[in-house]
């Protein structure tokens, strides 16, 4: 296909969110962490990291909201998600709802997902059983026979759910699926997992229930040694993926075939990782087979560095650690999941800066509609034009790539190649010496009426403009002479403090235009030239900033 074709397949596509809301309130997996959130800076100051923007520093487990299950989250020498390939986390699918089939505590087939949807060799499956009525953000569920007269939320999704029957899941491995995903609490039953001994009642009921259906208890269905080889060996050496606590639009995809795709943050050393998860469908007059042809042949761009506790900080923000709080080994006789607890703030890795990053009245990530992270736009390689501390003007960008009304802009200074997994790593050239743009640049953006602009440095602003002028006196002086030699003018001159700090997060958030950082991975390979962009964001309610996965289609 053509650049201009591809572009208008995916801006014409139907586009589906399958993520639910991510909050403080969300429940976690019993026993883990759930999301926390902290401002450990504000603009005008705040207890722990001072003043200059609103930071976040957030701790959570990663099996809390819409999440990709690593393989190493069961298997330890498995793949880190940072290895899996985009090609494995997206494809041709379909979305199968059998909420009509289940109830608490129940036992799904592959009759009942086949029945109901034809399941191709190498499918993404999604499953819909229902049970993402009981997420926290969900009106109530009437339930006479509880207490209170409605179903209890956390019970009812992580506890009572549906699961998969004894071949379930090797029958997926026979049919080559490429990732299961549940709206769900696991894409295991919970009596299968470690809820069967944190919850001994609800096992009883579990089993009794069990008993009536299929005469068996439950070791006699699920004989405890091979489940565990199957789900903590065989499943993740085969390579197929889970997805878990999809929600969103679900609803609207049942029993249709779709192109989906698992925007997992790419995690080096953790096991599991959020994810946002679309799945489109072929535009009007388009058919399904047309449409998924069409995507098996647009080249997908993963401009996302991988996410590791060795990646480096902003300034005084915190970097990512990582504590794992259950092994395999020694949780409920290998029933359990390697499972990290991980603390970082967001201005490190891949990484979406959101308004209320430096406007209080603005929208966090989460707030934000799903289709301000997709649309048309522009990758413009000027490299050859940048250099230490220089200036990038909005004429060096129109005079490289067609920049229209409402693209995204992408921009590429090269100085991906300092970063901090690079063979021509420069921490401190890549952190304080990158270019940045003019003093027309904000405003020509709005002209533009640009949706959101990526950059492939740790930061959209000039480092000179931020705090780094003052911590950084002698590579201020360089730069100072620099723009003295290009413009005849000095720093301040060009610059008014008060008009310029941090002239691309003041005075573009408010306007609703954020940005990228710290993009890199094949913007290697990205030439000047239109393309479709896409960020896939978890849908956090609070936060001010989130981690994603950044494509451009081609």
């Amino acid at each position: 296909m053509s650049e201009k074709q591809t572009i208008n397949l995916l801006t014409n596509a139907k586009w589906y969110d399958l993520t639910q809301s991510l909050s403080i309130f969300t429940p976690p997996w019993p026993g883990e962490m759930p999301l926390q959130v902290h401002f450990f800076k504000r603009v005008t100051g705040s207890w722990g990291g001072g003043q200059g923007a609103n930071g976040q520093l957030i701790e959570w487990s990663n099996n809390t909201g819409t999440h990709l299950v690593g393989p190493r989250a069961f298997h330890s020498g498995a793949k880190a998600i940072a290895d899996i390939t985009l090609s494995d986390l997206c494809g041709e699918g379909v979305v199968v709802d059998i909420s009509d089939a289940v109830s608490d505590y129940s036992l799904y087939t592959p009759e009942m997902i086949t029945a109901r949807a034809e399941v191709k060799e190498g499918d993404i499956l999604i499953i819909n059983t229902g049970y993402h009525k009981h997420t926290f953000d969900q009106p109530d569920t009437p339930n006479p026979t509880a207490q209170g007269g409605i179903e209890n939320k956390e019970f009812g999704y992580y506890v009572r759910h549906p699961g998969p029957s004894p071949e379930f899941f090797q029958w997926a491995l026979d049919m080559k699926l490429k990732l299961i995903g549940v709206d769900c609490g696991s894409a295991e039953h919970p009596m299968n997992t470690s809820i069967r001994y944190q919850h001994a009642r609800e096992f009883e009921k579990a089993e009794a229930k069990l008993q009536e259906t299929h005469g068996k208890s439950w070791d006699e269905l699920f004989p405890p040694e091979e489940y565990h080889e199957l789900s903590h060996i065989t499943i993740p050496k085969s390579g197929m993926l889970l997805a878990e606590s999809l929600g969103g639009q679900i609803g609207e995809l049942s029993n249709q075939r779709a192109w989906i795709m698992v925007g997992a943050i790419p995690f080096m050393e953790v096991e599991s990782a959020w994810a946002r998860v679309a799945a489109l469908q072929a535009p009007d007059g388009m058919s399904s087979d047309d449409f998924f042809a069409a995507m098996r042949e647009t080249t997908m761009l993963d401009m996302t560095l991988p996410f590791s506790v060795q990646t480096p900080q902003w300034a005084n923000y915190e970097p990512l650690s990582v504590t794992y709080t259950k092994r395999v080994g020694g949780q409920y006789f290998g029933l359990g999941r390697n499972n990290a607890h991980c603390r970082a703030s967001f201005h490190l890795a891949t990484h979406m800066d959101g308004e209320k990053h430096f406007h209080a009245a603005g929208r966090t990530i989460g707030q934000m509609p799903f289709e301000t992270w997709f649309g048309p736009g522009v990758i413009v390689d000027i490299s050859d034009t940048v250099s230490n501390s220089s200036v990038y003007t909005p004429a060096m960008i129109e005079e490289r790539v067609d920049i229209q009304q409402g693209d995204i802009l992408i921009i590429k200074t090269g100085y991906y190649k300092y970063g901090w997994n690079s063979p021509d790593s420069d921490e401190f050239r890549y952190m304080i010496k990158h270019p940045g743009p003019s003093p027309d640049f904000a405003d020509w953006c709005l002209q533009k009426e640009i949706k959101w602009l990526g950059i492939d440095c740790v930061a959209m602003e000039h480092p000179m403009n931020t705090i780094q002028r003052i911590w950084h006196p002698k590579t201020f002086a360089e730069a100072n002479q620099k723009l003295i030699d290009q413009y005849g003018k000095d720093w301040d001159e060009m610059y008014p403090l008060d008009k310029y700090y941090q002239d691309m997060h003041l005075n573009l958030f408010n306007k609703g235009v954020v940005h990228a950082e710290n993009l890199g991975g094949e913007i290697a390979v990205a030439g000047n030239g239109r393309y479709f962009i896409a960020a896939f964001i978890q849908k956090g309610m609070e936060l001010a900033s989130c981690w994603g996965r950044f494509i451009a289609f081609k």
